[in-house]
């Protein structure tokens, strides 16, 4: 998990700014809208739309975009009606990959998945083959200049299950429902955050030493991320600094 986090990172940082900030932009109004189809409108009683409203704002949304995706969501507005499905796959070397979607046409989606899948060396996998590795989180990214103390003690009474040092970075961990609370908690002890988010974390790695190895994987990743109807693809490589530094 952390491998892939530090090479989205990365390619925010080096990437094409406009075209990522425009897909990034559809990607999140779309998981606002979803949201709030799903657990109605009101950030304070839907922890997942004040998730997703939260990420949309730090990434420079505007409000009143967020606001009419959140009334296309409880019907306020006319809007399309996405399917939410989870694929599962696998890229070379064994990593595993779960790619999840908004789609208005299961069918068409499908197809692509498993066309591109196919075309970057990777593979696509039954349903359960995959999944098990995995369960979803909630993940705070701080900057490493913050004291581990502080950080227990602001965020331990919030949710805080995990607190792994990742050298520039710490990464904290907490049920995705307490993920609202342990951000309020940081930001009430005057600790900023780089990102919050829910995110599926492997229980499992694989260990990526090459950078052969590590560009067969991130190309699979990369295309599948560029197409419009994933929202988000997970997957268990974990790639040495270095050569993640090399690749960017």
């Amino acid at each position: 998990m952390s491998g892939h986090s530090k090479w989205a990172t990365i390619k925010h940082k080096k990437g094409a700014a406009d075209k990522a900030r425009g897909k990034l932009f559809a990607k999140l109004i779309r998981q606002v809208e979803v949201a709030a189809r799903e657990g109605g409108g009101d950030p304070e009683t839907n922890p997942t739309l004040r998730t997703m409203f939260q990420k949309a704002r730090d990434n420079s949304v505007p409000l009143d975009t967020i606001e009419r995706a959140i009334k296309r969501g409880t019907g306020e507005l006319e809007g399309v009606t996405y399917e939410q499905i989870t694929y599962e796959g696998y890229a070379p070397n064994g990593v595993a990959i779960l790619i999840e979607v908004l789609t208005d046409n299961r069918n068409r989606t499908g197809s692509d998945i498993r066309s591109t899948l196919k075309k970057t060396g990777g593979s696509i996998a039954e349903p359960g083959a995959v999944s098990w590795q995995f369960e979803r989180k909630g993940v705070v990214i701080l900057p490493r200049v913050v004291e581990e103390d502080d950080v227990m003690l602001a965020a331990l009474d919030a949710g805080l299950e995990d607190l792994v040092d990742e050298g520039d970075t710490w990464r904290l961990t907490c049920a995705p429902g307490d993920l609202p609370a342990v951000r309020d908690a940081l930001d009430s002890a005057g600790i900023a955050s780089e990102s919050a988010d829910t995110t599926m974390v492997s229980s499992t790695t694989v260990l990526l030493d090459t950078p052969e190895a590590a560009k067969a994987v991130l190309r699979v990743v990369d295309a599948l991320e560029e197409y419009d109807d994933v929202q988000d693809v997970y997957s268990n490589f974990d790639i040495p600094d270095e050569i993640l530094q090399g690749l960017g």
